[in-house]
C-alpha cells in the first residue's frame, strides 16, 4: 500500500467497541491481539491498544498527587464544531468536526484562558482513561533535563561520554548533551517503519520483553546505545534527525544525574505538583528501564494540566513548579537551519526543534510535543490556548497528520482570539 494514498476503514468502522477486541470468557481468536506477534499494534487493533497498553506490556506508574488535584473550570464553546479550515493538502474547506474524524481523534481538549472549551472522547476513552502518548514522551524527558540545566545538575555543553562513559565506542561519544536534545547528533540509525531493515526495529528488539530465544543482540535499551555508529563525514550539529535513541541517552543521563528513573523524576518534578489526578505509567524495556522516547501512557485533562503549565511558563493557580528560565529556554527555539537540511519536512518550513519539543514558525509563537499516531501538546501564547489530543490514526508518521492538524489548531486559535 502506498502510504502517500492509503485507504483504511474508516473511524466509525473500526471502533474498538464495534470491533470487538478481547471480549468475552476467554475471547474468540480471531479478536485476540498480543505484544508476542506485534497484533496489538497493527491498525485497526491499535484502536484498541493504545487505550490499553497494560495489557500487553510491562510498566511502571508515575504516581498523581495524593489530595490536592487542579480542577479546570468549563465554558463549552459550542460553534466550534461547525469552525471550518481549508487543510495544505486541499482547496475545499472542512469543518473542526470533520477533521477530528479525519485524524482518527480518541480524544481532544480545547483551553482558552485556562477554560475547558471543548472536551470530545471517542474510540472507547473516557475522561478518567489513560491513552499512549507515543513520541509525546519525549518532551516530557526534555523538560525535566531543562529543568535539571536551569538548576545546575546537569551541563548541556558538557559530552555525552562525561555523564555515560559506556558511550565512549559508541557514535554519541564526541556528541555534547545539547546536540541530544535537539536531535542534531550525526548517528546511523534510521526511524523509517516501512523499511523493514532500518534501525528502528533492532532498537525496538533490544528492548522487547518477548524475544525469541534464539535472539543474540543487546538485550536492553542502554546495552544498544552502546553499538551506535556515527555516519561518515557528518559532524554532530548539523543536520536535524528526529531518533527516538536520542531520547534514551537523555533518559540515561537524567537518570545517571539524579540517580532516578524518569518515571520518579517526572512524578516527583511534575505530576505531583501540579496536580495530576491519575497515576501514568511508562512502558518498561526487557531489563525493567522505562522506555523514555515513546512510553509514558496518562490522563487527557493531566495532559491537559501540564499544557497549561508550560503555557504560563512553569505556573499553576500562582505556584511556581518549572524554573521560567527552562521553559524560555525551549520557548527560543532551536536551529532553523539544521531542522531545514534534514530534508523530512518540507511543509514545516521555518520550524526548528529545541530540548524534545517542536518550534512552529507562525507569529503565534506556538511551540508542540507530537507523537506518532496523531499524539499532540499544542500550545500557543498569544491565543492562550493549548490543544490536547490522543488519536490512532492509522499512519505513523505526522507528516500525513500535519496537513489538517496544524491548519486546524491555527484556525481554533483564530477563532478564539476573536
Amino acid at each position: 500500500m502506498n502510504d502517500a494514498n492509503p485507504v483504511y476503514l474508516s473511524i466509525a468502522e473500526t471502533d474498538p467497541t464495534r470491533m470487538g477486541w478481547m471480549r468475552g470468557f476467554p475471547p474468540v481468536k480471531e479478536k485476540i491481539i498480543s505484544a508476542t506477534d506485534g497484533s496489538f499494534f497493527e491498525f485497526p487493533a491499535l484502536r484498541y491498544s493504545v487505550n490499553h497498553m497494560r495489557q500487553f506490556l510491562p510498566t511502571r506508574e508515575v504516581p498523581a498527587a495524593k489530595g490536592e488535584f487542579f480542577d479546570f473550570k468549563v465554558k463549552k464553546e459550542v460553534n466550534l464544531d461547525k469552525l471550518q479550515f481549508i487543510p495544505w493538502n486541499s482547496e475545499v474547506p472542512i469543518t473542526w468536526a470533520e477533521s477530528l474524524e479525519k485524524n482518527y481523534t480518541d480524544g481532544i481538549i480545547i483551553l482558552h484562558k485556562g477554560i475547558i472549551v471543548y472536551e470530545k472522547y471517542f474510540a472507547g476513552l473516557n475522561p478518567w482513561g489513560l491513552h499512549a502518548a507515543m513520541s509525546v514522551s519525549k518532551s516530557f524527558a526534555g523538560i525535566i533535563a531543562s529543568m535539571l540545566i536551569t538548576e545546575g545538575s546537569l551541563d548541556s555543553n558538557e559530552s555525552v561520554v562525561t555523564y555515560l562513559p559506556e558511550l565512549k565506542h559508541s557514535g554519541f561519544a564526541d556528541a555534547t548533551v545539547q546536540q541530544v536534545l535537539d536531535m542534531t547528533t550525526a548517528i546511523r540509525y534510521s526511524e523509517d517503519y516501512n523499511d523493514p531493515k532500518a534501525e528502528i526495529w533492532s532498537f525496538s528488539m533490544a528492548g522487547n520483553p518477548f524475544r525469541p530465544t534464539d535472539y543474540n543482540g543487546p538485550k536492553n535499551y542502554y546495552e544498544y546505545l552502546t553499538t551506535v555508529k556515527k555516519i561518515p563525514k557528518q559532524n554532530h550539529g548539523d543536520i536535524f534527525g528526529y531518533k527516538t535513541i536520542n531520547t534514551e541517552v537523555l533518559g540515561w543521563i537524567i537518570s545517571r544525574v539524579t540517580g532516578q528513573s524518569i518515571t520518579e523524576l517526572l512524578s516527583e518534578k511534575i505530576w505531583k505538583p501540579m496536580g495530576a489526578k491519575y497515576d501514568g505509567y511508562y512502558q518498561l524495556d526487557s531489563a525493567g528501564i522505562a522506555f523514555a522516547g515513546g512510553g509514558f501512557n496518562l490522563n487527557l485533562r493531566d495532559m491537559a494540566i501540564f499544557g497549561e503549565l508550560m503555557l504560563n511558563e512553569g505556573k499553576l493557580d500562582g505556584k511556581r513548579i518549572i524554573p521560567k528560565e527552562a521553559v524560555r529556554n525551549i520557548t527560543c527555539g532551536g536551529n532553523a537551519e539544521a531542522f531545514a537540511k534534514s530534508g523530512e519536512y518540507p511543509k514545516l518550513e521555518g520550524w526548528s526543534y529545541k530540548n524534545m519539543w517542536w518550534i512552529t514558525n507562525n507569529n503565534h509563537k506556538a511551540y508542540m510535543a507530537r507523537g506518532v499516531h496523531g499524539q499532540a501538546i499544542y500550545i500557543d501564547p498569544k491565543a492562550q490556548m493549548v490543544i490536547v489530543r490522543f488519536a490512532s490514526n492509522p499512519l505513523s508518521s505526522n507528516k500525513y497528520i500535519d496537513p489538517i492538524s496544524i491548519p486546524a489548531y491555527e484556525a481554533v486559535a483564530e477563532y478564539l482570539m476573536k
